[in-house]
């Protein structure tokens, strides 16, 4: 008898349409499926010829050429009752094989549509492959999600039963596995909805070990007429892709990491933090001691090398230092130890021991950080679990290394360089504090450059002639150590200009000067030299600057800008206001004049001058930045306060976290020579009058106590008085003021500036000024809107 292959399905007779044909082909019977399948009655199809039931005929040679035996399959297209043409595949069967005559013998003939046997045949045999693969595990779930049918490869690992058939996943995983798997089978079995990848970790009860990483897929299996009768689950081990894209997670996140700091401490807390947990369970990094001084590190083909335990992470990680640190050795945060890499620069991973060989376990990693030549230090990793270490993991942690090894040494050289840097600004600025005659200052300066710690904001007291003093505060265009170079030329031009008691709009005058030959030295003067360098220079060179004059003897300021934001008055009733200065272009861009001003002072009032980086804070309105910063001075209490204080608490109220722009804030509370401090005479220029100038000053200084200068003041006030009325004429006038120092000033109605000289032995004059020269501490002249003044301090005796 012939044995029917398994792979019949739909051309079997439980599924196909069938006829039953004599040995001629005619036909003796047919089931309901072919009345169905060709669309004609039972009682149209019998007598009817196979042939005749051809879409043509004569194709009846084609179809028998294609019989292979007793059994045979083919193809061929059939006319339906309604005239169509119908593709169909076709089986033949003897019905009684026993016969020797074929045209004897009955056949059964069953057909199916070309198409859906194609599909069966195709869906039968992607079913038989997956059952057979050992690529991916293949389950078949029954609706109490018990093993129906699996392939043999469905969990290769020990611990899984040889047959599965009947069983649970918690009869052979861990619970909470095995629970985690079911959960998402039971979901899938609810809804019907495909669950498609999901990571699921599988660890059996025998073995558990690290488990793998399986991606799990389900789907639910359904009846032909629609009942669930259970779900399939495809099961590939992805472990080793998982831990690859875990390592290049982590490789990413560590270089992001690695890259937020130029701290040497930090960037080594930094590697150890993200090293935990994700590839260790403890961490420590040791950075070469040299690192921390600043200084270049040890060759990397030394052996011997000073090592300081700089970070740690993870439980137990701070005394735990390598294999080869004895206990009684081993450092903790912050020792120095010694350590012998042997000479040969090698990454390696170690084993605990075990009770055997076979029980040693790979739980340890070091490797050495070096760049440039350099060896800076070492990484040391542990793992307490039973999942080893293996060579992917030493690679990763190298790469790791060698990235962090870079960033220690860029930050080695940042914070040398930015120690450089800084002490170059400091030795550039003033101090923060200081005390005069004419005011009392106290300033805050914050860079916006953190990273170099440079920057081109500027502020200054500068001392002047006659108890006066001088408040500057610029702004040069641009951060870092250009700017902070233009700074220190800029100071040092302003304290030299100053230093000529010009009128504030005049020194600005010069000091822009200054800087439109800065910049065109630096954007080149040549023929055709392009526009887009000169601007370039000033953005090199450009700049902003208040510049203020306070007399404490006529409580008097006189000011001018350059571009630069008006300063704040804090009057002694505590309101708060802006001065109205008109600024002029900022400094090199030349062309404008700038406009003075001037306004009295009350006694006990604090002026406030400031940059732009104070009031602009981000992207809101200047105007807005003024107002917050009016309220701010007016709630700091700057009257009664130490004003260093003061500074600090409206910088830190005003300045946002992340600096847009450089801050500087000087305040300064002003003093005043009180009237009986100071005298001023009239004289007429008449020579005569020299002997009563002589008088009126020592009658003055008797009168304040200072007999002991009367001497020296007379003698300067003769000369200075004597050569007014000689050389410029009248009218003179003689002033002497007591404020910190013993002030004496002539002024007259020249604008001829004195110049002190060396007579020869035959002279009989040209001696006054050399001798002024060596008998006070210091002395000048300086123009005024009427002529000039020549000035000459004393210092005032001490108290006995």
């Amino acid at each position: 008898m012939h044995m029917v292959r398994k792979s019949e399905g739909f051309l079997d007779a439980v599924y196909s349409a069938g006829l039953v044909v004599d040995g001629t082909g005619t036909v003796l019977g047919c089931t309901p499926a072919a009345e169905t399948l060709l669309d004609r009655r039972a009682e149209d199809l019998r007598g009817q010829t196979l042939p005749s039931l051809l879409a043509d005929p004569g194709h009846w040679p084609r179809v028998m050429a294609q019989r292979s035996g007793p059994v045979w399959e083919g193809r061929a297209v059939v006319r339906t009752g309604d005239g169509g043409d119908l593709d169909v595949a076709f089986r033949v069967l003897p019905l009684d094989p026993g016969r020797r005559s074929e045209r004897d013998s009955p056949w059964l003939v069953l057909g199916a549509p070309h198409a859906v046997v194609s599909k069966w045949r195709q869906d039968f045999a992607f079913t038989q492959e997956l059952f057979l693969q050992d690529r991916i595990g293949f389950a078949v779930f029954d609706k109490e999600l018990r093993l129906v049918r699996t392939n043999t490869h469905l969990l290769p690992y020990t611990g899984v039963p040889a047959d599965l058939a009947g069983h649970r996943l918690a009869d052979f995983l861990w619970a909470e596995d095995a629970r985690q798997i079911d959960d998402q089978l039971r979901e899938v079995l609810r809804s019907g909805v495909p669950l498609v990848g999901v990571d699921a970790l599988v660890r059996t009860l025998v073995d558990p070990g690290a488990g793998r990483i399986m991606a799990v897929s389900v789907f639910r299996l359904q009846e032909p007429d629609g009942r669930v009768m259970g779900v399939t689950g495809l099961f590939t081990d992805v472990t080793e892709q998982r831990r690859a894209r875990r390592r290049l997670d982590l490789l990413q996140r560590a270089t992001a990491v690695l890259g937020n700091s130029l701290s040497v401490a930090e960037t080594a807390q930094d590697l150890a933090d993200v090293l935990v947990p994700d590839l260790a369970d403890t961490a420590v990094v040791d950075i070469a001691e040299g690192v921390f001084r600043f200084a270049e590190a040890g060759p990397d083909r030394h052996r011997l090398h000073l090592l300081r335990r700089a970070a740690a992470a993870g439980p137990g990680a701070g005394p735990d230092a390598g294999p080869d640190t004895e206990p009684a050795e081993q450092p903790e945060p912050g020792d120095v130890v010694e350590v012998d890499t042997g000479g040969s620069l090698r990454d390696r991973l170690w084993a605990d021991d075990g009770p055997d060989e076979h029980q040693r376990v790979r739980s340890g990693m070091t490797v050495l950080l070096r760049a440039r030549g350099k060896l800076l230090g070492r990484v040391i990793v542990r793992r307490t679990s039973v999942l080893p270490f293996d060579e992917n993991d030493l690679d990763l942690l190298g790469e790791i290394a060698s990235r962090a090894a870079l960033v220690l040494d860029n930050a080695r050289r940042f914070a040398r360089e930015r120690r450089a840097n800084v002490s170059l600004q400091r030795s550039l600025l003033p101090p923060a504090e200081a005390d005069t005659v004419a005011v009392q200052a106290a300033s805050v300066y914050l860079p916006t450059d953190a990273t170099t710690g440079v920057s081109g904001d500027w502020f200054d007291v500068i001392p002047l002639s006659s108890a006066r003093v001088a408040l500057v505060v610029g702004d040069v265009v641009g951060h870092g150590l250009h700017a902070t170079a233009t700074m220190g030329r800029l100071r040092t031009a302003v304290r030299t200009l100053a230093d000529l008691d010009l009128e504030p709009d005049e020194l600005l005058a010069h000091l822009d000067d200054l800087v439109s030959q800065l910049t065109v030295e630096a954007g080149g003067n040549e023929p055709g030299a392009p526009g887009s360098e000169q601007q370039g220079a000033y953005h090199a060179f450009g700049a902003t600057c208040l510049y203020m004059m306070y007399d404490p003897v006529a409580r008097h300021c006189a000011m001018a800008s350059a571009g630069h934001p008006p300063p704040a008055v804090i009057a002694p009733d505590g309101t708060v206001e802006y001065v109205d200065v008109s600024p002029g272009p900022p400094l090199g861009v030349g062309g404008l004049p700038f406009e003075p001003v001037e306004l009295d002072v009350e006694p006990g009032s604090v002026l406030a001058l400031f940059t732009d980086g104070l009031i602009e804070r981000g992207a809101g309105d200047v105007d807005e930045g003024m107002d917050a910063l009016r309220q701010r001075l007016m709630d700091a209490d700057a009257l009664c306060r130490p004003l260093p204080d003061v500074g600090r608490e409206v910088v830190e109220g005003l300045a946002p976290s992340r600096l847009p722009d450089d801050v500087t804030l000087l305040l300064a509370r002003t003093r005043v020579v009180p009237p009986d401090d100071s005298v001023t005479w009239a004289l007429e220029a008449d020579p005569a009058v020299v002997a009563g100038a002589r008088e009126l000053v020592v009658g003055q200084l008797a009168r304040w106590g200072l007999d002991e200068l009367a001497f020296t003041t007379e003698l300067v006030a003769s000369e200075l008085v004597t050569n007014a009325i000689r050389y410029a004429g009248g009218p003179v006038e003689l002033r002497l003021i007591r404020a910190g120092t013993l002030i004496c000033e002539v002024s007259d109605p020249s604008s001829t500036q004195p110049r002190m000289r060396r007579a020869h032995t035959t002279e009989e004059g040209g001696r006054g000024l050399f001798l002024i020269a060596q008998l006070t501490q210091r002395w000048g002249s300086r123009y005024t809107r009427r002529g000039k003044t020549i000035w000459a301090e004393q210092p005032l005796p001490g108290p006995e």
